[in-house]
């Protein structure tokens, strides 16, 4: 968590790179948030597999988000991995 409040900036300049149709300040929170965790996850972390932080953030979403967050975070999660590199990350 620590890191994601260091590096927010970072991640809601990647966010709003990644879904220009929704501005970061008026995306719902819940799924600015999800994003957040996963991007991070995605491009600083390197102890959880990229697979997995999609899947997870996209059950996230799910659980918490509107009928059309999923979507939404599958398909910026998606872009950011194609944008920078699938890192295998499970091989660490």
């Amino acid at each position: 968590m620590q890191g994601v409040l260091q590096n927010r900036l970072t991640l809601d300049d990647v966010i709003g790179r990644f879904a220009p149709a929704f501005p970061v300040e008026q995306m719902a929170v819940i799924d600015r948030n999800i994003l957040r965790l996963a991007i991070f996850e995605i491009l600083f972390d390197d102890n959880t597999p990229i697979k997995v932080t999609i899947n997870e953030a996209v059950e996230l979403a799910k659980a918490f988000g509107s009928a059309s967050s999923p979507r939404l975070i599958n398909g910026v999660l998606g872009s950011v991995v194609t944008q920078h590199g699938q890192r295998d990350k499970s091989a660490n």
